[in-house]
């Protein structure tokens, strides 16, 4: 700690968390008589809900992610520390670093978001990585990408068959979205590109164990939804979850698929704070937080976004979504403003649900506002000016926008690029093998 911060009597406020709430709570307490110190282990906020279309070569990192001490330079009573929380020392008021050192607090407010969870199977994730992040993004673009021009080199039909076949495992929006986006890849992008193959023949497998896809809306957009995602040439498989998964490709309801590329959005896990703070969590490590957001018995303390089980009024469960964190964090900065100025007490939090979104393809998108439910090209229109809105800067969105019009108009994607990893890769007995960090061998 500065001198000049340990000699500041202002009230401290730590946010540990550069999303969506985290950031939130932050420029709604700007000119609040405290200072801030906001950790992340990343330099830059990230806009998830267009991390797919990093992943499917849709969008450059760049038009999805921006740093953090830029969105917050004007801001001079906030510190913003690139560092990785270890834990919390609640008696203290500390936050603990991985580095051995702590920051010392008033109020805390912890942010951290969630990885995705594979339900006992951690060894899945070097098999079939998630979309969290912009490296896992990068990731997954680059084994896409590489699964192609494996295939154009590979004399052997099936061995060519595995590495033109993509399995996703998990039908939420996520799932829906790769799956559809992966297909027109397949299918319209690459068709004139290649020499040895027919991209067309690739095979794009959606399975989800549950009923339905996209189980969160209406079952009339749901099957919708399915049967779209069939039209583009998605294979959707349903009420089979995956019993293995490995190199070589996956299991379920009895059959086996050789896939070379799988991707992973079945589930997510809670960031490690529930541990850290010694409260209840739900299955997925959420803290089950009191109805002011707070940690059971820390009223200094507040949990938000998809590292806090928060229930609404009616007893349904918030969704873990970019708009209800953003409403948490705004709650947070609330209750802040109104304890500096003395009050007491503070107000439960009230989720309102703006509405839900989902798009399967370029020109199809679902859309669920409640009474009104939209589906096909006008709710792509909606669902593309809403995503751009929430974009950060004219620049990005002017890109954004121009891509998208680009891809509409042209079936050409810009962010085809291989940058990590090795795209010559030695020939292996059977399919190729993945190193732990996700590049190839």
């Amino acid at each position: 700690m500065s001198a000049t911060h340990a000699e500041d009597s202002r009230h401290h406020l730590v946010v540990v968390g550069a999303g969506f709430g985290g950031l939130e709570a932050v420029h709604r307490l700007a000119g609040a008589p405290l200072r801030i110190t906001l950790i992340d282990r990343r330099n830059h906020h990230l806009f998830q809900p267009l991390l797919y279309q990093v992943a499917t070569a849709s969008l450059a990192t760049s038009e999805i992610a921006w740093p953090i001490r830029h969105l917050l330079r004007r801001r001079r009573e906030v510190t913003t520390l690139l560092a990785t929380v270890a834990g919390v020392d609640k008696q203290a008021r500390r936050v603990l670093l991985d580095d051995g050192s702590f920051l010392s607090y008033d109020t805390l407010v912890i942010a951290t978001g969630a990885r995705h969870a594979y339900f006992g199977h951690d060894d899945w994730e070097s098999f079939a990585p998630g979309l969290k992040t912009l490296e896992d993004a990068t990731t997954i673009r680059r084994r896409i990408l590489l699964a192609f021009e494996r295939a154009e080199r590979e004399a052997d039909p099936a061995r060519r068959k595995a590495l033109l076949t993509f399995v996703i495992i998990g039908a939420g929006p996520t799932g829906v979205e790769l799956a559809g986006t992966i297909a027109e890849l397949a299918h319209m992008t690459l068709v004139d590109e290649f020499r040895s193959i027919d991209t067309r023949e690739a095979r794009v497998v959606l399975i989800e164990g549950g009923p339905r896809v996209l189980a969160a809306f209406t079952e009339d957009l749901s099957t919708y939804a399915q049967r779209s995602l069939e039209k583009l040439g998605v294979e959707v498989e349903l009420g089979s979850p995956v019993t293995e998964c490995t190199a070589n490709g996956v299991v379920y309801g009895g059959k086996t698929v050789p896939a070379a590329t799988i991707i992973w959005a079945a589930g997510v896990q809670a960031s490690p704070a529930a541990e850290w703070l010694g409260v209840a969590a739900d299955r997925a490590g959420r803290v089950q937080v009191e109805a002011d957001l707070t940690a059971p018995g820390n009223p200094e303390i507040f949990v938000i976004g998809d590292t806090a089980a928060v229930v609404a009024p009616d007893g349904s469960p918030v969704p873990g979504i970019a708009p209800a964190a953003k409403q948490q964090g705004g709650h947070v900065a609330q209750t802040i403003r109104a304890r500096l100025a003395g009050q007491s007490g503070s107000s439960p939090f009230r989720y309102q649900h703006a509405g839900s979104l989902a798009t399967i393809g370029k020109r199809l998108a679902v859309i669920d506002f409640g009474r009104i439910k939209l589906r096909g090209a006008l709710a792509w229109w909606i669902w593309g000016l809403a995503h751009i809105y929430f974009l950060i800067g004219v620049r990005n969105r002017l890109s954004v926008a121009l891509s998208w019009l680009w891809i509409h108009t042209r079936d050409q994607r810009s962010s085809r690029l291989i940058t990590q990893g090795s795209a010559s890769p030695k020939p292996a007995a059977s399919m190729p093998a993945r190193t732990s960090e996700g590049a190839e061998l």
